[in-house]
């Protein structure tokens, strides 16, 4: 069987994506299972860039085709606040904790109405082979920040307890939707199913 490198250390993120990929016949393995501990500088501008930057050094590092993804939460009224900064907005030393980005989004949306809540979370999937040929897709899901979270949290997904979908009456939480709800609204699905094509060719 062949073998895909998830480069990722959060741990949600790692078990989303071979639940979204499981019905391929291809071996998913985690940065812990090849014994790879080095963490890549996240310095793009874009998420294109940061997710290609990290692809890019774990193909090279395991000699393995790689798939990683940049992505994050952009509020229009804040100009695409935070953006790639997602984990980093509040501190620039660390990364933010849930709770933290959950509380500095409300404080910052304080008081906007409804029609100036909007919102989207965007990814961009990286897939790099190491003999050099190399892909990139993105989705983005759109909503509106919620003045009250969600009170039920998945960690290492904070924006997901705040950005509500009004078609559907629900935050965007994996747990929360409908299988088919998961379909139309998940991003990292969408954008895998995409991926999926090529994965199965090459």
């Amino acid at each position: 069987m062949k073998k895909l490198l998830i480069a990722t250390t959060n741990p949600g993120k790692l078990g989303e994506i071979r639940r979204f990929l499981g019905d391929l016949p291809i071996e998913l393995i985690g940065l812990k299972d090849v014994g790879i501990t080095d963490v890549v500088e996240e310095t793009g501008t874009t998420f294109e860039e940061n997710a290609m930057l990290k692809a890019k050094f774990y193909a090279q590092k395991s000699g393995l085709p790689t798939l990683a993804d940049d992505g994050g939460f952009e509020i229009d009224a804040l100009g695409g606040e935070p953006g790639v900064k997602s984990h980093r907005w509040i501190h620039r030393d660390r990364e933010d904790t849930d709770d933290e980005l959950i509380a500095y989004t409300l404080e910052k949306m304080m008081g906007l109405p409804r029609a100036k809540r909007g919102a989207q979370l965007r990814l961009v999937l990286a897939l790099v082979f190491p003999y050099g040929r190399q892909f990139t897709v993105e989705e983005k899901t759109r909503g509106i920040v919620a003045e009250i979270p969600s009170e039920h949290r998945t960690k290492g997904f904070p924006y997901r307890s705040l950005l509500f979908l009004p078609e559907i009456g629900k935050y965007y939480d994996h747990d929360l939707l409908t299988p088919e709800e998961t379909e139309t609204f998940n991003h990292r699905k969408r954008a895998l199913e995409r991926l999926k094509p090529i994965l199965l060719r090459l």
